[in-house]
């Protein structure tokens, strides 16, 4: 992927457990890890949010990969087997964070279902973690490489949407 490509649209799909990035001449496709609940907007669920949602703040900035984040700050830590062993319950945020806000009023936005409050990000996890599976707490968890690039393909305010359905569409056929 290359910065010289016109971006027209970003989207998740639950069912793949794929993010997709759609270029003018180009699609890149990476394998994510949802929310393990399945899918929901209230607070509290744990569940990954449908709809239209941009993104709101990117966080970490030139960290080096395995970068630790608590509350979006980072810990000084560098994730690594031996940290993970100290802490076996912590829900590990890596390397960089796109944080999303919702856009649809009453649905992602604002109220129990605000996607920005609930704290609902893209972030990287531990490369032994699976992608391809729903496993995630609700956050959308990418390889540690890929959100890298992600992040850098990526602006604030850049719109994504997370759809439950598949990529693939219904072919066109003749009559």
């Amino acid at each position: 992927m290359t910065n010289d490509h016109l971006l027209e649209k970003v989207e998740i799909s639950i069912q793949d457990q794929q993010l997709r990035l759609t270029f003018d001449d180009e699609i890149v496709n990476y394998s994510i890890s949802t929310s393990k609940l399945g899918i929901g907007q209230q607070k509290g669920s744990n569940q990954t949010p449908l709809g239209w949602h941009q993104i709101r703040a990117k966080i970490g900035a030139g960290a080096t990969e395995n970068t630790v984040f608590i509350g979006r700050r980072p810990t000084g830590e560098i994730y690594s087997p031996e940290l993970a062993a100290q802490f076996p319950q912590r829900d590990w945020i890596l390397t960089r964070i796109l944080w999303l806000s919702g856009c649809e009023i009453g649905n992602n936005r604002l109220g129990s279902v605000d996607s920005m409050q609930r704290y609902i990000y893209i972030h990287g996890t531990p490369d032994s973690e699976p992608m391809g599976r729903a496993e995630s707490h609700g956050c959308v968890r990418m390889r540690n490489t890929d959100v890298i690039e992600l992040f850098d393909a990526l602006d604030v305010g850049t719109l994504i949407w997370i759809q439950k359905l598949p990529f693939a569409r219904i072919s066109c056929r003749s009559v």
